[in-house]
């Protein structure tokens, strides 16, 4: 008589989950999460543009202590803009918060995982809040997902951070810094209003490594405006 396989424990199926979905192949994972949307007459998939991914050897560690959950990795260009910021912000006594980051460099791999782990199934539901890989502002390093330690009531990356003392002072000061709000709320972009994410375009064109960030973000910057937006 055949014996009956115990049944299998919540954790023991989420980690066989997990492992088959490592074995499959980058092309089955994207189908598996709708990621392969169609692209737009304009070039764009599902609201976001196209950005390629920051080589390794451009992208370096921000200071100490700034990135949560494993640490934050950056374009070296920002760094020096980066230090300012957080500098000014903590001798501040209006901002009543710390400045850190939730989410930094993120490559396309990464990404895919973030997009994939949403749990709405609809992929274009699913990009109002996350983009899909090979579109996100992440993958080119210049970009951070901003949070703020104590954040009382108020979870990393929600709307509620905007009324935060250190939120309002990030948005009145940050594009002195050289960043800028990429997704101001009613953006044409079509994507969810996040007054935690900005991206570093450098205080000037003719600064240090503002040319080529300027040079990759030329449409976003032209077709869907930061607010507040480096002049």
């Amino acid at each position: 008589m055949r014996r009956s396989h115990p049944a299998l424990r919540p954790v023991t199926v989420l980690r066989g989950l997990a492992m088959f979905a490592l074995a499959l192949p980058a092309d089955a994972l994207a189908q598996g999460c709708e990621a392969r949307a169609p692209v737009s007459a304009d070039g764009r998939m599902l609201g976001h543009l196209p950005y390629g991914e920051a080589a390794a050897a451009d992208l370096i560690s921000a200071p100490d202590g700034f990135g949560l959950r494993g640490g934050c990795r950056i374009r070296r260009e920002v760094l020096a803009d980066l230090q300012r910021l957080l500098a000014a912000a903590s001798a501040d006594p209006s901002t009543r918060g710390t400045l850190r980051a939730v989410s930094c460099h993120r490559g396309i791999a990464w990404q895919q995982s973030v997009f994939c782990r949403e749990f709405n199934p609809n992929a274009a539901d699913r990009a109002i809040s996350v983009a899909p890989p090979g579109h996100s502002e992440h993958s080119t390093g210049y970009a951070i997902d901003f949070a703020i330690r104590p954040s009382p009531n108020c979870p990393d990356a929600e709307a509620c951070m905007a009324a935060l003392p250190a939120a309002k002072w990030l948005r009145i000061n940050a594009p002195r810094y050289g960043f800028e709000q990429s997704f101001p709320g009613g953006n044409k972009q079509g994507v969810k209003w996040e007054p935690w994410h900005w991206r570093w375009v450098g205080t000037s064109a003719t600064a240090p490594g503002a040319a080529r960030a300027r040079f990759l973000f030329a449409r976003a910057r032209r077709d869907f405006p930061a607010e507040p937006a480096v002049d």
